[in-house]
């Protein structure tokens, strides 16, 4: 997976047929795409540049808003890890160079279908930063996307997460 996509519930099937038709339209005319067991969430594997994918959505709905019906988020994905703090923990280090030392950060955690500890997680991966943190306005966010036994993690500026809701409201402003 290197998206993940969620929707309301029980439009999942809407919400995998309009990614598919989206990622078409950009070059990837064979996406992998699972509903997964977890209410409202899909994860998608496309030979594309996730990043590059959630810029051309926002692009797209600038243009053509209603274009955009299901996809509530979409969140770009660079590495998957087992759902357990050292392999995250490891995961992340290895990310360590995309966030320049001047740099700001948060860490955000999405759980699903997991115990495992937030606090523990936060202090094991802030640790391993001597940056300042930004909760409300960082250059980077680390994004943890827990799915149950395996967790997807990138290394992101806000613009590089898509919002249905935030891009609609942008145009009414």
């Amino acid at each position: 997976m290197n998206l993940i996509i969620t929707c309301a519930r029980h439009l999942e099937p809407e919400t995998q047929e309009e990614i598919s038709r989206i990622l078409d339209l950009f070059g990837d005319s064979e996406p992998k795409i699972t509903i997964s067991s977890m209410s409202g969430i899909l994860t998608a594997k496309t030979k594309l540049d996730p990043v590059l994918v959630v810029q051309k959505i926002q692009d797209l709905v600038l243009e053509e808003p209603w274009i955009i019906r299901y996809c509530l988020r979409i969140i770009p994905i660079q590495t998957i890890s087992e759902t357990r703090i050292d392999q995250i923990e490891e995961a992340i280090s290895e990310m360590r160079g995309s966030i320049l030392d001047e740099e700001t950060y948060r860490i955000s955690i999405e759980r699903r279908n997991s115990d495992i500890s937030r606090e523990d997680l936060i202090s094991k991966i802030a640790k391993n930063f001597k940056n300042k943190v930004s909760l409300e306005n960082p250059d980077k966010i680390i994004q943890i996307e827990i799915l149950g036994a395996k967790t997807g993690i990138s290394v992101l500026k806000k613009s590089n997460i898509f919002s249905l809701e935030k891009s609609k409201r942008s145009l009414s402003d």
